[in-house]
């Protein structure tokens, strides 16, 4: 969506609306500008990070632990959120799917 986005140009007689429009690309992708993480999420990112090389196989509600053990009131919907950022994902054995023919 971003490449398509950056080929919105402004100074063409062509409105803005309209580019977007041919291009499938929505006018709040051009202006959005995402917020930073908050110094709090960084420092609670690097504690988990930091407690996840010792401990891989733990989930999301001993982490709400271990962080209320450093003072930080968070929950489990923000621990979530935050390994998502992350890019962790838990490793399992999941479901297979077999596609007989």
């Amino acid at each position: 969506m971003k490449a398509r986005a950056s080929f919105v140009n402004p100074a063409l007689t062509l409105s803005v609306r309209r580019q977007c429009e041919l291009l499938t690309v929505t006018r709040g992708q051009l202006y959005y500008a995402p917020k930073e993480e908050r110094p709090e999420n960084l420092e609670i990112m690097r504690i988990m990070d930091k407690h996840l090389i010792d401990h891989p196989t733990e989930g999301v509600l001993s982490r709400v632990e271990l962080l209320k053990d450093y003072q930080f009131h968070v929950n489990p919907k923000r621990i979530r959120r935050l390994f998502r950022l992350m890019g962790y994902q838990a490793i399992y054995p999941r479901k297979t799917c077999l596609n007989w023919a």
